[in-house]
């Protein structure tokens, strides 16, 4: 599972009928310091993330246990939008203290 910072929506009038309905999110990765990476992932959302929240991902085979997913072909989704992330008892990210 990867840590990731959501940065927008990705919208697509063509796509894999299995697809449809899907809300699919772009996002920036996130390291285990809190620090944004200039990486990026599309996923396929579930949990109803918005805009700047930190979301935990599933990528890979992994990304098709979430259910509904199963066949779909999606590669990362979107299995949690995180509240805290502590490393060695020290707060790295607080969602009641983003919106301050």
């Amino acid at each position: 599972m990867q840590l990731a910072k959501v940065r927008g929506t990705v919208v697509s009038t063509q796509k894999d009928p299995s697809l449809r309905g899907v809300k699919l999110l772009l996002l920036q990765l996130i390291n285990e310091e809190g620090q944004i990476l200039p990486e990026y992932e599309v996923a396929a959302d579930s949990v109803g993330a918005g805009l700047d929240e930190w979301v935990l991902i599933s990528r890979g085979s992994a990304a098709r246990q979430v259910l509904g997913n199963e066949q779909r072909p999606v590669d990362a989704a979107v299995v949690a939008i995180i509240d805290t992330v502590y490393v060695e008892d020290r707060l790295v990210y607080g969602k009641k203290d983003q919106y301050r």
